[in-house]
């Protein structure tokens, strides 16, 4: 037996004119134009055109048989082994929300970075009630809490590894024996916010339990535990061939939980941080989902890894403002071999680019160097201003030309907006020192024909006025230098002689 198959097919793109010598790719039948009903000799019907053709397939018995077996597996497969692709509930198909705004349409959560405390860099999976809570009071005892840091978020590792029989997850009784209702009460009674951690796939990146097709269940025991920020991570994610749902789907699912569940309880939804590594571009849309999203990979405490996170987001800052900041991950800044001038430079550029700020370094260790970075008030001034949301951005690339995209040399020289003024960061990112020049009008923010004064957002010092130019001496190999300039009027006259 076998099964003859006409396939019409069309062929896009330009055409071209035959040459008198050559063939039309049409089968010289007749039964083309009687299949087609039309009359290929003048012009009647689809076979006129030499970009439709026809294949003729001729199938065996045998060969039908094997394709249909195949399918048939491919299906018992994908349904055995991925129960969510006949499972996935409504709530994955409606239109992306926008999870910080109530139900009058104003936003309520996320206006400014959030600023605090995650227990991964510090503690990885080390981490029990005991360790949170001695951290949080040290956070309020070192006066991190007073400058700002007032979230305690825990990251992956809190939980039992299996759900409950009821579906729940649990959180690990041996390291937090008091549960995680009384850890909340304890953190807000110290005035902190508190943060967990969940994922977008069946697991967390460390095997624990993921919230995948638990979202609504999941988020409600979050809340009902007192928490006020979720992180979500990108583990063990189901593959998109048989959910069908893409990245960004993943994790409108939940944020669609969070809106779902803030308009049923009344109560403002919880802080969605989206931990996606900056794969599928999320500074393009999870804006719409939630309030940060991380940009990159991991982080690490080297200049490298600082070097590389600073040149990506040099690409995208302009995707920061209020209510949806760049995620540049946690702090390195007492962490690792950093110098001290690496780690200044890693404050001032997290800081001003408007990223989030996360400490995650022991703070029973913590030095006196680290905790002055990490408390620099005019610094976080800058990240928390409640007028200007948006980042710095480059003006100069430095030792590179315009808009390259360098790991090791990142942009050296940006300026940006504040309430206050025109804030300049000059990053120095040579091995020695360098001094660093440039004229005030590269800069988008400054007038010509006028002075300016010049504030030190490190040294805390007023350094004089600038006269359309400035040079900083001998910055430190991968230093900074972080300036508020402030309009002081007229250029004095005797500049103007030449005009």
């Amino acid at each position: 037996m076998t099964v003859t198959l006409v396939m019409l097919c069309t062929v896009s793109g330009p055409r071209r004119k035959l040459r008198e010598s050559e063939e039309p790719l049409l089968p010289n039948t007749g039964s083309s134009s009687h299949l087609l009903g039309g009359d290929r000799e003048h012009g009647h019907g689809a076979l006129k055109k030499i970009s439709d053709f026809q294949v003729t397939l001729t199938l065996t018995f045998r060969t039908l048989l094997i394709v249909a077996a195949v399918l048939v597996f491919a299906a018992i497969l994908g349904t055995f082994a991925y129960p969510s692709r006949t499972t996935l509930p409504e709530t994955s198909k409606s239109p992306p929300p926008n999870v910080g705004l109530d139900l009058a349409g104003n936003h309520t959560v996320g206006r400014l970075p959030f600023m605090g405390y995650n227990t991964w860099n510090a503690y990885y999976c080390d981490i029990s009630e005991e360790k949170v809570l001695n951290t949080a009071k040290l956070m309020k005892s070192h006066g991190l809490i007073d400058v700002g840091y007032d979230h305690m978020n825990l990251d992956d590792c809190y939980s039992e590894k299996e759900r409950s029989p009821s579906g729940d997850i649990v959180a690990n009784k041996e390291r937090f024996p008091s549960g995680m209702k009384h850890l909340t009460n304890e953190l807000h009674k110290l005035g902190l916010k508190a943060g967990i951690y969940s994922d977008s796939g069946w697991f967390t990146c460390q095997l624990y339990p993921g919230s995948f097709l638990n979202e609504a269940r999941d988020i409600k025991l979050f809340q009902d535990w007192g928490f006020d920020l979720l992180k979500y991570d990108n583990c063990a994610v189901p593959f998109d061939e048989v959910i069908r749902e893409g990245m960004i789907g993943k994790y409108t699912r939940m944020a669609n939980a969070i809106a779902d569940l803030a308009k049923l309880s009344g109560k403002q939804p919880m802080l969605f941080s989206l931990c996606q590594w900056g794969r599928e571009q999320p500074w393009i849309w999870a804006r719409r989902l939630g309030q940060t999203w991380r940009t990159t990979e991991d982080i690490a405490a080297n200049w490298p890894s600082l070097s590389s996170i600073i040149n990506k987001n040099s690409f995208i800052s302009w995707a920061s403002d209020f209510y949806g900041h760049n995620d540049m991950d946690i702090l390195e800044v007492g962490n690792g071999d950093l110098t001290y001038d690496e780690a200044k430079s890693h404050f001032t550029a997290w800081a001003l680019m408007k990223s989030p700020l996360l400490i995650s370094t022991d703070l029973s260790k913590i030095s006196k160097e680290t905790l002055e970075i990490l408390t620099n008030r005019e610094i976080i001034a800058i990240n928390q201003d409640p007028v200007v949301g948006t980042a710095i951005t480059p003006f100069r690339w430095g030792v590179n030309r315009y808009w390259t995209n360098n790991a090791t040399h990142p942009a050296q020289y940006w300026s940006g907006e504040s309430q206050n003024g025109t804030v300049f960061m000059l990053l120095n990112v040579l091995d020695h020192p360098a001094d660093m020049y440039f004229n005030l009008t590269e800069s988008f923010w400054i007038r010509a024909g006028r002075q300016y004064s010049v504030r030190d957002l490190w040294t805390h010092t007023d350094n004089g006025t600038a006269i359309r130019n400035f040079t900083a001496y001998q910055v430190p190999a991968h230093g900074v230098v972080a300036l508020l300039l402030k309009d002081a009027g007229d250029e004095p006259a005797e500049w103007n002689k030449d005009r």
